[in-house]
């Protein structure tokens, strides 16, 4: 019996190493078998475990096409051919916690697990990111990372900030080939103020396929309900990107959603949360070391990493007892909702890219999208962001001074917006001028349809 797989996309443009998961009704238990496409071109294909059980077998290619091709599926590769084929290669990481460094043919990445010490250099997730067309790493220093998640557990008002920093994962290997990198991260989420966000814990799965210009994650986390910013807050949360270009330089320096922009500019609680800090360090009372290495570190606020400031409030620091931190983020919450929604701070309509450096705080709030992206006028340099359920609002930070620019799916006030179990699609590539092409390809996959002949 041979096996015939259809493959269209009702998009028009070209796709470049589309991953095209397929399955047929026999079991195959080779982990990799050529295909051939309607032009005789041999491409490999990847058995999946995933998918796969009595009477069927999945399996993932990577093809480049435009609007359609087809493959039949043929023989099992033998030792000598899975030894020659290209395909994702694993490198030696940079960071002591790194679980796997990846050439995809598409980037250089590596993920990590975290030290859970608290610092930027502590957190889980992707570590480094370089792309192979343009050799630009977007993560240099390991001191931020692409993919942690924050609201509700990791909110000053839960006494708790960046998980990636306050948490270890555990990573299982899904799938590893040639084709596909799948690992799913565990971790518990540690005890903060609210009584309701406490036992919780949660996974992030991870794909990588080869020379595809994207990435692909999906966040889950047990059933929670809380109150956020006054509001309740029922399985959303908060993920965070972030990018770092050094003082003076943005990794990106606009952004837009997908139809338009709808936002508005400033962040009136990072102020009062500033405020605050400079206050507490003025007028508390606690004589610890803890307390005392944060008064140290935030003698010139003005040149201190923003995470301090989230941290002198985090119950996990220990440098204030948490009767203080609540009473402190008590009083920067009540002024912050009414700071919010004053009337000197008007929605904005554009249908121009948005240069978020230009306005208040160097941070805005736009309202609800599925596709976003950032980009660098200068190179043309493009992340883009598809999201399976649309996030109820985002909070987008380019900041000059430091280079240090964040994509989170939150609204003001640290409220969460993106419904869990979202399906996250990362393209990083020159897609400045053509973003919303990619966006689109990212939202609809190509169809397929599996036939058999005899």
């Amino acid at each position: 019996m041979t096996f015939v797989v259809d493959i269209a996309d009702p998009l028009a443009g070209s796709r470049v190493s589309e991953p095209v998961v397929f399955t047929v009704p026999a079991e195959l238990p080779a982990p990799l078998y050529w295909a051939t496409l309607a032009d005789g071109t041999p491409i490999p294909c990847q058995r999946l475990s995933v998918g796969s059980s009595s009477g069927q077998t999945a399996f993932l290619t990577c093809l480049s096409f435009t609007r359609e091709t087809q493959l039949t599926l043929g023989e099992p590769l033998t030792d000598a051919e899975v030894a020659a084929l290209s395909g994702i290669r694993v490198l030696r990481g940079r960071e002591t916690d790194c679980f796997a460094r990846l050439d995809t043919g598409a980037f250089d990445l590596e993920l990590c697990s975290g030290t859970a010490e608290g610092t930027g250099a502590s957190k889980w997730g992707l570590r480094h990111f370089k792309g192979l067309t343009d050799g630009f790493e977007l993560l240099p220093s390991g001191n931020n990372a692409i993919g942690g998640f924050y609201g509700p557990f990791f909110t000053p008002e839960n006494g708790l900030i960046n998980p990636p920093e306050h948490t270890k994962v555990d990573i299982e290997i899904i799938e590893r080939g040639p084709l596909l990198h799948h690992y799913r991260m565990r971790g518990v989420i540690p005890d903060g103020l609210l009584p309701e966000l406490r036992g919780k814990h949660f996974a992030v799965d991870w794909r990588f396929t080869y020379g595809t210009p994207y990435f692909q994650r999906r966040y889950e986390v047990d059933d929670f309900q809380t109150v956020i910013n006054g509001r309740s807050v029922t399985n959303k949360i908060t993920v965070g990107d972030e990018f770092e270009g050094g003082p003076g330089e943005l990794v990106f320096d606009r952004f837009a959603a997908y139809g338009g922009t709808r936002f508005r500019s400033g962040d009136p609680y990072a102020g009062l949360l500033v405020d605050m800090v400079g206050s507490t360090l003025a007028e508390a009372k606690t004589d610890n070391p803890k307390f005392a290495e944060f008064r140290d570190k935030l003698s010139r606020m003005d040149e201190a990493h923003w995470d301090l400031y989230w941290r002198l409030f985090s119950a996990w620091e220990k440098a204030l007892p948490e009767a203080e931190i609540s009473a402190r983020l008590a009083r920067v919450r009540a002024a912050a909702h009414v700071t919010a929604d004053l009337n000197d701070r008007a929605w904005t309509l554009s249908d121009e890219a948005v240069d978020v450096s230009a306005v208040p705080h160097e941070t805005i709030f736009p309202g609800p999208a599925n596709k976003t992206a950032e980009f660098h006028v200068a190179s043309g340099r493009t992340m883009v962001w598809w999201t399976s359920a649309p996030s109820g609002a985002f909070q987008i930070v380019q900041r000059r001074q430091s280079g240090w620019v964040n994509w989170g799916s939150n609204g003001e006030n640290e409220c969460p917006e993106l419904p869990v179990g979202a399906d996250i699609k990362t393209a990083y590539g020159p897609f400045a001028h053509n973003w919303q092409v990619i966006a689109d390809q990212l939202e609809t996959a190509p169809s397929v349809a599996v036939r058999s002949s005899f």
